[in-house]
């Protein structure tokens, strides 16, 4: 079933979800429990939005904790129990000194829970909130603590979000918009900045684009993400 949902409705639909099962209830993404059989203590999980800031459990946003000190591997302990092969590679490099690991930990598998309630609603919408930054740090993630989810990780990485693309940024194919705001607009420019084409659209359905070999500039406003269709890696 298709969801005509707007720019944003990933953040809706995961808050509405996640406010009644809560985030960290058997999901089975990944290795959740510690190899002691007991979960790693973190601070409270941060589910008022898909793409709410890391900060919410205190954890440091990705471009601030890209500046801060890191913890030396060694000293990644939880308080209690012990943390799995995996999670230990997902925490590499990634907590900063001084901060509960299993804080940072907690956050990894939040996004892995985000991802699982929203493509359970629409596949689309989960893979748009990962091209269009709502589910943040997805990549790194899916790898360590849920690598079923690859797949919606890999589609993104081949999609568009709103803004303007240039020369080698820009993949010949066909695109969709999934769930464009109702103030949808594109243009697709080559050479000279000349238009090859353009569009816009104020339904808030589904719209598609292609952008030919000669695509020099690739500009999208209000559509939120664009997404492949076909084979167009």
């Amino acid at each position: 079933m298709r969801y005509p949902f707007l720019a944003g409705a990933a953040v809706a639909l995961a808050t509405a979800v996640l406010a009644g099962c809560g985030s960290s209830g058997g999901s089975g993404d990944g290795d959740r429990e510690a190899a002691s059989g007991g979960t790693p203590s973190a601070a409270a999980s941060p589910t008022s939005s898909v793409a709410g800031p890391a900060a919410a459990s205190g954890t440091p946003r990705p471009e601030e904790s890209s500046r801060t000190p890191k913890a030396p591997a060694g000293d990644l302990t939880p308080a209690t129990g012990s943390f799995t092969k995996k999670q230990k590679q997902y925490l590499t490099d990634r907590v900063p000194k001084g901060m509960d690991p299993a804080a940072v930990l907690q956050t990894g598998q939040e996004t892995c829970d985000r991802l699982r309630y929203l493509v359970k609603a629409d596949r689309d919408i989960a893979v748009g909130a990962i091209v269009s930054g709502e589910v943040t740090d997805a990549e790194p993630a899916v790898s360590h603590l849920c690598p079923q989810h690859q797949d919606l990780v890999d589609e993104a990485a081949l999609g568009y979000a709103d803004g303007t693309y240039e020369d080698a940024k820009i993949r010949p194919g066909r695109y969709r918009a999934p769930s464009p705001t109702k103030a949808c607009s594109w243009q697709v420019a080559g050479a000279n900045g000349k238009t090859l084409a353009s569009g816009s659209s104020d339904t808030g359905r589904t719209v598609e684009i292609t952008l030919p070999e000669s695509a020099r500039t690739f500009t999208s406003t209000g559509c939120y993400a664009w997404l492949p269709r076909g084979d167009n890696g």
